[in-house]
Protein backbone atom coordinates (compact mmCIF):
# COMPACT_ATOMS: atom_id res chain seq x y z
CA UNK A 1 0.00 0.00 0.00
CA UNK A 2 2.73 2.75 0.62
CA UNK A 3 3.79 2.31 -3.27
CA UNK A 4 0.45 3.64 -3.99
CA UNK A 5 0.42 5.72 -1.83
CA UNK A 6 3.87 7.23 -3.03
CA UNK A 7 2.50 7.26 -6.41
CA UNK A 8 -1.37 8.64 -5.50
CA UNK A 9 0.63 11.86 -3.80
CA UNK A 10 2.90 12.63 -6.98
CA UNK A 11 0.33 12.55 -9.15
CA UNK A 12 -1.64 14.69 -7.16
CA UNK A 13 1.47 17.07 -6.86
CA UNK A 14 1.50 17.18 -10.18
CA UNK A 15 -2.27 18.07 -10.65
CA UNK A 16 -1.57 20.87 -7.87
CA UNK A 17 1.39 21.97 -10.21
CA UNK A 18 -1.05 22.31 -13.57
CA UNK A 19 -3.37 24.39 -11.31
CA UNK A 20 -0.89 26.48 -9.96
CA UNK A 21 0.51 27.64 -13.06
CA UNK A 22 -3.10 28.28 -14.73
CA UNK A 23 -3.29 30.49 -17.39
CA UNK A 24 -5.50 33.35 -16.03
CA UNK A 25 -5.73 35.54 -18.88
CA UNK A 26 -8.24 33.26 -20.57
CA UNK A 27 -10.33 31.04 -17.92
CA UNK A 28 -13.17 29.14 -19.25
CA UNK A 29 -15.55 29.45 -16.33
CA UNK A 30 -19.38 28.22 -16.24
CA UNK A 31 -22.29 28.22 -13.87
CA UNK A 32 -23.89 25.52 -12.24
CA UNK A 33 -27.02 24.92 -9.71
CA UNK A 34 -26.68 27.07 -7.04
CA UNK A 35 -25.93 30.85 -5.84
CA UNK A 36 -22.36 31.23 -6.96
CA UNK A 37 -21.43 27.91 -7.96
CA UNK A 38 -18.76 27.64 -10.60
CA UNK A 39 -16.62 25.02 -12.63
CA UNK A 40 -13.57 25.89 -14.69
CA UNK A 41 -11.71 24.51 -17.17
CA UNK A 42 -9.18 23.19 -14.85
CA UNK A 43 -11.66 21.60 -12.56
CA UNK A 44 -12.57 19.20 -15.41
CA UNK A 45 -9.04 18.64 -16.91
CA UNK A 46 -7.75 18.29 -13.23
CA UNK A 47 -10.34 15.51 -12.29
CA UNK A 48 -9.80 13.83 -15.49
CA UNK A 49 -6.34 13.42 -14.82
CA UNK A 50 -7.07 12.51 -11.52
CA UNK A 51 -9.27 9.83 -12.66
CA UNK A 52 -7.41 8.45 -14.98
CA UNK A 53 -4.38 8.13 -12.87
CA UNK A 54 -6.20 6.76 -9.66
CA UNK A 55 -7.69 3.94 -11.83
CA UNK A 56 -4.86 3.16 -13.04
CA UNK A 57 -3.10 2.65 -9.56
CA UNK A 58 -6.16 1.26 -8.21
CA UNK A 59 -8.05 -0.16 -10.92
CA UNK A 60 -10.67 -2.20 -8.96
CA UNK A 61 -11.55 0.63 -7.33
CA UNK A 62 -14.98 3.26 -8.73
CA UNK A 63 -14.81 7.02 -9.22
CA UNK A 64 -16.56 10.24 -8.16
CA UNK A 65 -15.84 13.29 -8.73
CA UNK A 66 -17.57 16.64 -8.07
CA UNK A 67 -17.58 17.24 -11.89
CA UNK A 68 -18.57 13.92 -13.05
CA UNK A 69 -21.63 11.61 -13.17
CA UNK A 70 -23.04 8.53 -13.31
CA UNK A 71 -21.13 6.49 -10.68
CA UNK A 72 -23.46 5.95 -7.52
CA UNK A 73 -22.14 5.32 -4.33
CA UNK A 74 -22.30 1.90 -2.39
CA UNK A 75 -21.63 0.82 1.16
CA UNK A 76 -19.68 -2.16 -0.81
CA UNK A 77 -16.33 -1.71 -2.73
CA UNK A 78 -13.68 0.82 -3.21
CA UNK A 79 -14.63 4.54 -4.50
CA UNK A 80 -12.37 7.18 -4.95
CA UNK A 81 -14.31 10.25 -4.20
CA UNK A 82 -12.40 13.55 -5.57
CA UNK A 83 -12.59 17.54 -6.02
CA UNK A 84 -10.18 18.34 -8.05
CA UNK A 85 -10.38 21.93 -7.29
CA UNK A 86 -11.70 22.93 -2.98
CA UNK A 87 -11.88 26.80 -3.21
CA UNK A 88 -13.26 27.40 -7.31
CA UNK A 89 -14.10 30.56 -6.24
CA UNK A 90 -10.88 31.30 -4.95
CA UNK A 91 -9.19 29.98 -7.60
CA UNK A 92 -11.11 32.12 -9.94
CA UNK A 93 -9.97 35.21 -8.08
CA UNK A 94 -6.24 33.99 -7.82
CA UNK A 95 -6.66 34.00 -3.78
CA UNK A 96 -4.42 31.19 -3.14
CA UNK A 97 -6.54 28.67 -0.67
CA UNK A 98 -7.91 26.25 -2.80
CA UNK A 99 -6.80 22.55 -3.02
CA UNK A 100 -7.00 18.91 -4.44
CA UNK A 101 -9.22 16.32 -2.31
CA UNK A 102 -8.90 12.56 -2.85
CA UNK A 103 -10.33 10.02 -0.43
CA UNK A 104 -10.45 6.19 -1.28
CA UNK A 105 -13.63 4.92 0.59
CA UNK A 106 -13.43 0.92 1.28
CA UNK A 107 -16.78 -0.78 1.92
CA UNK A 108 -18.61 2.65 3.37
CA UNK A 109 -15.23 3.61 5.25
CA UNK A 110 -12.89 6.52 4.50
CA UNK A 111 -9.11 4.20 4.09
CA UNK A 112 -6.72 6.70 2.60
CA UNK A 113 -7.57 10.68 2.15
CA UNK A 114 -4.91 13.08 0.65
CA UNK A 115 -5.38 17.01 0.58
CA UNK A 116 -2.82 19.23 -1.31
CA UNK A 117 -2.46 22.67 -1.07
CA UNK A 118 -0.34 24.19 -4.16
CA UNK A 119 -0.22 27.52 -2.88
CA UNK A 120 1.86 26.03 0.51
CA UNK A 121 2.71 23.12 -1.32
CA UNK A 122 1.01 21.35 1.57
CA UNK A 123 0.25 17.69 1.07
CA UNK A 124 -2.25 16.51 4.44
CA UNK A 125 -2.04 12.65 4.07
CA UNK A 126 -3.95 9.81 6.45
CA UNK A 127 -4.50 6.61 6.23
CA UNK A 128 -6.94 4.64 9.05
CA UNK A 129 -5.10 3.38 11.57
CA UNK A 130 -1.68 4.95 10.75
CA UNK A 131 -2.18 8.72 11.54
CA UNK A 132 -2.33 11.84 9.63
CA UNK A 133 0.54 13.92 8.65
CA UNK A 134 1.65 17.13 6.57
CA UNK A 135 4.77 16.64 4.19
CA UNK A 136 5.57 13.17 6.15
CA UNK A 137 5.50 14.67 9.55
CA UNK A 138 3.06 13.95 12.00
CA UNK A 139 0.07 16.31 12.81
CA UNK A 140 -2.44 16.32 15.92
CA UNK A 141 -5.70 18.20 17.01
CA UNK A 142 -5.41 21.26 19.59
CA UNK A 143 -6.03 20.70 22.73
CA UNK A 144 -7.11 23.80 23.76
CA UNK A 145 -11.25 24.37 24.66
CA UNK A 146 -13.19 26.56 23.05
CA UNK A 147 -13.04 29.83 24.56
CA UNK A 148 -9.04 29.88 23.74
CA UNK A 149 -9.59 28.26 20.10
CA UNK A 150 -10.68 29.13 16.68
CA UNK A 151 -13.73 28.76 14.56
CA UNK A 152 -13.53 27.84 10.51
CA UNK A 153 -17.25 27.81 9.66
CA UNK A 154 -18.80 27.26 5.56
CA UNK A 155 -21.75 29.47 4.74
CA UNK A 156 -23.22 26.28 2.11
CA UNK A 157 -23.31 29.02 -0.41
CA UNK A 158 -25.65 26.65 -2.91
CA UNK A 159 -27.94 26.33 -0.55
CA UNK A 160 -29.16 30.43 0.23
CA UNK A 161 -31.92 28.65 2.69
CA UNK A 162 -28.93 27.91 5.15
CA UNK A 163 -27.42 31.13 4.58
CA UNK A 164 -28.68 32.77 7.73
CA UNK A 165 -28.58 29.86 9.83
CA UNK A 166 -24.46 29.32 9.18
CA UNK A 167 -24.27 33.00 9.99
CA UNK A 168 -26.17 32.53 13.44
CA UNK A 169 -24.14 29.10 14.27
CA UNK A 170 -20.72 31.54 13.51
CA UNK A 171 -22.05 34.22 15.25
CA UNK A 172 -22.94 32.07 18.20
CA UNK A 173 -19.71 30.40 17.92
CA UNK A 174 -17.44 33.69 17.53
CA UNK A 175 -19.39 34.71 21.28
CA UNK A 176 -17.31 31.78 22.71
CA UNK A 177 -14.47 31.60 20.91
CA UNK A 178 -11.49 33.87 20.42
CA UNK A 179 -12.43 34.28 16.64
CA UNK A 180 -13.85 32.71 13.74
CA UNK A 181 -12.66 32.12 10.21
CA UNK A 182 -14.44 31.95 6.84
CA UNK A 183 -11.78 30.75 4.17
CA UNK A 184 -14.24 29.06 1.16
CA UNK A 185 -12.77 25.53 1.16
CA UNK A 186 -13.79 22.94 3.32
CA UNK A 187 -11.45 20.45 2.82
CA UNK A 188 -8.50 22.54 3.57
CA UNK A 189 -10.97 24.05 7.23
CA UNK A 190 -10.84 20.23 7.92
CA UNK A 191 -6.43 20.07 7.67
CA UNK A 192 -6.66 22.84 9.74
CA UNK A 193 -8.41 21.36 12.51
CA UNK A 194 -6.42 18.48 12.46
CA UNK A 195 -3.01 20.46 12.36
CA UNK A 196 -4.27 22.38 15.40
CA UNK A 197 -4.47 25.45 13.63
CA UNK A 198 -7.95 25.48 14.59
CA UNK A 199 -10.42 24.04 17.20
CA UNK A 200 -13.77 23.91 15.45
CA UNK A 201 -14.94 23.30 11.69
CA UNK A 202 -18.71 23.38 11.04
CA UNK A 203 -20.95 23.57 7.62
CA UNK A 204 -24.60 22.68 6.88
CA UNK A 205 -24.61 21.37 3.19
CA UNK A 206 -21.21 19.88 2.30
CA UNK A 207 -21.13 17.18 -0.75
CA UNK A 208 -19.10 14.01 0.31
CA UNK A 209 -15.76 15.12 -1.77
CA UNK A 210 -15.94 18.32 -0.05
CA UNK A 211 -15.57 16.15 3.85
CA UNK A 212 -14.64 12.79 2.75
CA UNK A 213 -10.49 13.44 2.77
CA UNK A 214 -10.28 15.96 4.89
CA UNK A 215 -13.01 14.02 7.77
CA UNK A 216 -10.38 11.14 7.79
CA UNK A 217 -6.73 13.16 8.13
CA UNK A 218 -8.99 15.10 11.37
CA UNK A 219 -9.83 11.07 12.78
CA UNK A 220 -6.66 10.46 12.46
CA UNK A 221 -5.09 13.17 14.01
CA UNK A 222 -7.28 12.63 17.29
CA UNK A 223 -10.36 14.55 16.24
CA UNK A 224 -13.97 14.40 15.89
CA UNK A 225 -16.09 14.34 12.78
CA UNK A 226 -19.85 14.29 12.54
CA UNK A 227 -22.93 15.98 11.19
CA UNK A 228 -24.25 18.50 13.18
CA UNK A 229 -26.78 16.34 15.36
CA UNK A 230 -23.72 13.78 16.25
CA UNK A 231 -24.39 11.04 13.52
CA UNK A 232 -21.60 9.54 11.17
CA UNK A 233 -21.28 11.84 8.31
CA UNK A 234 -22.37 10.70 4.67
CA UNK A 235 -20.52 9.86 1.41
CA UNK A 236 -23.62 8.91 -0.64
CA UNK A 237 -25.37 12.43 -0.36
CA UNK A 238 -24.78 15.48 1.04
CA UNK A 239 -25.07 16.42 5.12
CA UNK A 240 -23.85 18.63 7.66
CA UNK A 241 -20.51 18.54 9.16
CA UNK A 242 -18.78 19.18 12.62
CA UNK A 243 -15.41 18.80 12.99
CA UNK A 244 -13.56 19.75 16.40
CA UNK A 245 -10.53 18.32 18.90
CA UNK A 246 -11.40 16.72 21.87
Amino acid sequence: MQNKIEEISALIKACGAFIKEADRSCLQIDEKAGHANFVTEYDKKVEKRLKDGLLQIIPEAKFIGEEGEGVRFSEKGMYFIVDPIDGTTNFIKDYHNSCISVALITDGEATLAFVYNPYLDELFTAQKGMGAYCNGTQIHVSRQPLENGVVLFGTSPYHEELNEASFQMAYDYFKKALDIRRSGSAALDLCSVAAGRAELYFELCLSPWDHAAGGLIVKEAGGIVTDIDGNPVRYDMPCSVLARNQ
